[in-house]
């Protein structure tokens, strides 16, 4: 299998695929609901809610600490996750310039 040559797209390509990312699983989208309805929780309180196994769980709340989309703030042995705010800002402004682009009208355009 080839390699994904992403230093063929721009930045802001490689930006977008990587936001779009955090949506591909509905497990990563459940946790980021769960965090903005409760603000802050541990990867526990996440197992409880969801319903996924404590590993599952931690690797996608890795991925979303990856791609900026959450912090995690390390309170004795356990790690308490928020949305990291700035991030998510600027996820949002730039999926918005992504998918708010105009479409032709060009009925014949295919």
């Amino acid at each position: 299998m080839g390699l994904a040559k992403t230093e063929m797209f721009t930045d802001q390509q490689n930006e977008i695929a990587l936001f779009a990312k955090a949506f591909g699983h509905p497990a990563r989208v459940a946790i980021l609901q769960q965090l903005f309805k409760i603000d802050a929780c541990y990867c526990g309180d996440l197992v409880d809610e969801i319903g996924l196994a404590q590993p599952t769980i931690s690797q996608y709340l890795k991925e979303l600490k990856f791609l900026g989309l959450i912090k995690g703030k390390i309170e004795g042995t356990s790690v308490c996750y928020c949305i990291n705010t700035e991030n998510w800002t600027k996820m949002k402004k730039t999926m918005s310039q992504f998918l708010n682009q105009d479409i032709s009208n060009n009925e014949d355009c295919c």
